[in-house]
């Protein structure tokens, strides 16, 4: 370890405990998204957190926006000179298994409990590493801007997009990290995402008299049947990015992740409809595999005789940084040295809010101390130690961009 991670590393220690306490105070707002509960609440807790550490909090209110409550983005700044880096987070979470997940435990070094790993415990790290490299001097002329977000979990286009609409994300950044779960790997590319709903209409009719109703279920299945060969074909296509050797390195699709139709069993379904999820891989055409898929679905239902409309409800790029980047080698360096051990270059197996950014042309990368394979699920946590290192390299990561 270098001596000026060892310096960040003796800031940081000391704060172990009110680390770990502010994560257990964010993990107590059950900020579920869907629907999009208690964002406000959750963000006027990371707004007084961020007052505390004197990194400059102000909250932006959103506009409405389908069942988000309060949507609103938390920006912070540590530092005041001109060139900048961007921390980048969000404070939703996915839906719990058990309202008891909103109550942390904190049991041999970790803190378990909804949102510890993706990624409040990450938004912690940034806070604290941000305040470590002004405090210890390390930002030189340069800032960290932090953006924090509240609809990450349903496609980031109101937080996020805001941002980019709003010309809050300066092109000429040096880089963007956001903390999402990469179990110290570093992601540098992410797949594009694609989301459809297919819209089946027939007639209703009641069972006695079936022969005069025309069965929208029965179409759905004409229409679906194509889109699952398709499926099949995209996960053969496999991406040269380097992945994780657990996750399959095909685009990935689930056809029917929500279905529906019908008013009752007696009675023929004039109405169905199923949605089509998919994560593309960067070297995929997105926009001509929405065209091939959409077609694909309209010559299924031509055949069929089906009445069938496609919305599509999500649409957005992949994104990558080249790992010999010279803002890529100096994240891996900082990460090894705090670690240890270099950290593995990985395409993440979802979509990332990296995209925002790189599509400007700014160097974005996840990295943080959660881990993927226990994000989301019903004991997801974090390990305290590892929250603590991750502002470590946060903050070297700082003073070598910015100083």
């Amino acid at each position: 370890m270098t001596d000026h991670a060892a310096a960040v590393r003796a800031w940081l220690e000391p704060r172990a405990e009110e680390m770990a306490e502010l994560l257990v105070r964010l993990v107590a707002v059950d900020s579920e998204n869907p629907p999009g509960r208690a964002l406000g609440r959750c963000a006027q807790v990371v707004r007084e957190a961020m007052e505390k550490l004197d990194l400059a909090p102000e909250v932006l209110e959103l506009p409405p926006s389908g069942d988000l409550e309060e949507p609103c983005v938390v920006r912070g700044t540590a530092g005041t000179g001109d060139r900048l880096l961007y921390f980048h987070g969000h404070f939703d979470v996915v839906p719990a298994q058990d309202r008891a997940q909103f109550t942390a435990q904190r049991r041999d070094g970790r803190i378990i409990g909804r949102g510890t790993a993706d990624m409040k415990g990450g938004i912690v790290s940034m806070l604290y590493g941000a305040a470590a490299a002004r405090d210890l001097g390390l930002l030189g002329d340069g800032r960290i801007v932090l953006n924090l977000v509240c609809d990450e979990e349903t496609g980031s286009v109101v937080g996020a997009g805001h941002l980019r609409e709003a010309g809050l994300i300066d092109a000429n950044a040096v880089a963007m990290v956001t903390a999402e779960p990469s179990g110290g790997a570093i992601w540098h590319a992410a797949r594009g995402a694609l989301s459809l709903r297919v819209d089946v209409r027939g007639r209703e009719a009641h069972v006695g008299q079936a022969d005069r109703g025309i069965n929208a279920f029965r179409h759905l299945m004409d229409v679906a049947r194509p889109v699952e060969a398709y499926a099949e074909e995209m996960a053969a296509r496999h991406t040269s990015f380097p992945m994780n050797e657990a996750d399959a390195p095909g685009t990935m699709l689930v056809v029917g992740g929500l279905f529906g139709g019908g008013s009752n069993f007696n009675v023929v379904p004039g109405s169905a409809y199923f949605t089509v999820d998919a994560r593309y891989n960067p070297e995929e055409d997105l926009d001509g595999e929405l065209k091939r898929l959409t077609a694909l679905i309209d010559d299924a239902a031509a055949d069929a005789g089906a009445n069938v409309s496609t919305e599509v409800t999500q649409l957005q790029p992949a994104a990558a940084t080249d790992e010999a980047h010279p803002a890529a080698q100096t994240l891996a360096r900082c990460a090894g040295e705090v670690e240890g051990t270099p950290p593995r270059f990985e395409m993440c197996s979802g979509v990332l809010e990296i995209r925002w950014y790189a599509q400007l042309g700014i160097p974005a990368f996840a990295y943080g101390a959660g881990r993927l394979d226990v994000s989301h699920g019903p004991d997801e946590y974090i390990d305290e130690a590892a929250m603590r290192r991750c502002a470590a390299v946060y903050a070297r990561y700082a003073q070598e961009m910015l100083a």
